[in-house]
């Protein structure tokens, strides 16, 4: 699931085995078709009791190259834990996705097992929520293989990612799987049966090539075809939808703020770290990029690093879009930083503590891991085997 990116690689999926939980039902906009769908993805509220009894699945990601920094979680893992009082909720690490590009090995174990422990740092509770990596269940790269048979050339080849990535590697060093990931990424949506998946500006492509796949294969193994061969007969694969979450979806970097705050950006200057200590926290802040503009304000697009600073405080300070606006309108840069370091550091530092907990209790989080892999086994599999007796592969009785 997010791969060079979050999976922002959320997904939120429906499964009739498990009872509907109430929710206010929101109205948004698919940014790749332009038109209207329902949302449920609000806190408690009524809903019609004849509904058919249904609840949501959430599935997210994050790749574990380098420290998770403050664009993973405002963007990504913040909005997991507002949503598993709510959903069915499972949590990857996606490692297979952090080999497509030179690597260390010793790096990607110890990244693996951070990123895991931060997901927990950061809110997510066994008691509700499935924590698992992503090469611990098989059936992600079994279902990969099965979909890339299915999946043009010609596709893949108008990735823009992949496009931007070779190059900097150079086209001829370039990985087979740097190539091939968005059908990784699909299978990580699709093997859990998503109806939503929350993305960035720079999914979008690869959640058109999802569906488009999804389409695909329903088109040339379901229904009729599949149901000849002893399946129930209809569609293989929901077709997810988008959903962007209306704040905090995109950090942007400290450096530029054109551009999103990332983990292979060279310089570590341009982003936050969860676990960066209290004087670097400050220093970043104070050294990143501004503006020589009077007063602060957002939504001016002449001032991209303004909107993107304001923006973080407001998450991280608990306030409205309004009280921020009124409170910083007539501060100067020099009043500002200081205030939103102060803020970052109170905000993180349950975090960091919490981190220390988890990764000094031996054995704790390896039990979580495979439990949680467990749990994602169970749902994962029932999707690779229908599949497989689609497309006629001969299936025995176990």
């Amino acid at each position: 699931m997010a791969h060079a990116t979050t999976l922002s690689h959320s997904l939120i999926a429906s499964s009739s085995r498990f009872s509907r939980l109430r929710s206010t039902t929101t109205f948004l906009r698919n940014p790749l078709t332009g038109k209207s769908f329902r949302c449920c993805c609000s806190a408690a509220a009524t809903t019609d009791e004849s509904s058919p009894s249904v609840r949501e699945r959430v599935v997210s990601g994050v790749q574990p190259t380098g420290s998770i920094h403050l664009g993973n979680y405002l963007g990504a893992i913040k909005n997991w834990v507002a949503l598993q009082d709510t959903y069915e909720t499972l949590f990857i690490v996606v490692d297979d996705h952090a080999t497509t590009q030179p690597y260390d090995p010793q790096q990607l174990r110890k990244a693996t097992r951070d990123t895991a422990a931060l997901y927990l740092a950061c809110g997510v509770d066994i008691s509700k929520s499935s924590v698992f990596v992503q090469s611990h269940v098989p059936a992600h790269m079994e279902l990969m293989w099965l979909l890339s048979s299915s999946t043009p050339i010609g596709w893949l080849q108008k990735m823009t990612q992949f496009k931007e990535k070779s190059r900097k590697e150079g086209a001829e060093n370039a990985a087979v799987s740097l190539f091939t990931y968005p059908v990784l990424m699909a299978s990580d949506i699709l093997l859990y049966q998503a109806e939503y998946v929350p993305v960035g500006e720079d999914q979008k492509q690869h959640l058109e090539l999802t569906r488009d796949l999804a389409q695909r294969v329903n088109h040339l193994y379901g229904g009729r075809k599949w149901k000849k061969l002893g399946g129930r007969g209809g569609s293989l694969f929901k077709i997810p939808e988008p959903l962007i979450p209306p704040v905090g979806a995109r950090v942007m970097s400290l450096t530029d703020g054109l551009s999103k705050m990332s983990k292979s950006a060279p310089s570590d200057q341009s982003r936050i770290n969860l676990l960066d200590s209290k004087d670097l926290i400050a220093d970043k802040i104070k050294r990143c990029k501004t503006d020589s503009f009077a007063g602060l304000e957002f939504d001016n697009a002449e001032r991209p690093e303004c909107n993107n600073l304001l923006s973080v405080y407001q998450i991280v300070s608990g306030k409205t879009k309004e009280e921020v606006m009124e409170e910083c309108k007539d501060m100067s840069w020099g009043t500002f930083k200081p205030l939103l370091a102060d803020a970052l550091i109170e905000h993180l530092s349950p975090v960091q503590v919490r981190y220390q907990e988890i990764t000094a209790e031996t054995g704790y989080l390896d039990k979580v891991l495979s439990e949680g892999a467990d749990r994602a086994t169970e749902i994962a599999v029932p999707t690779v085997r229908n599949l497989r007796q689609a497309m006629g592969f001969l299936i025995l009785d176990s």
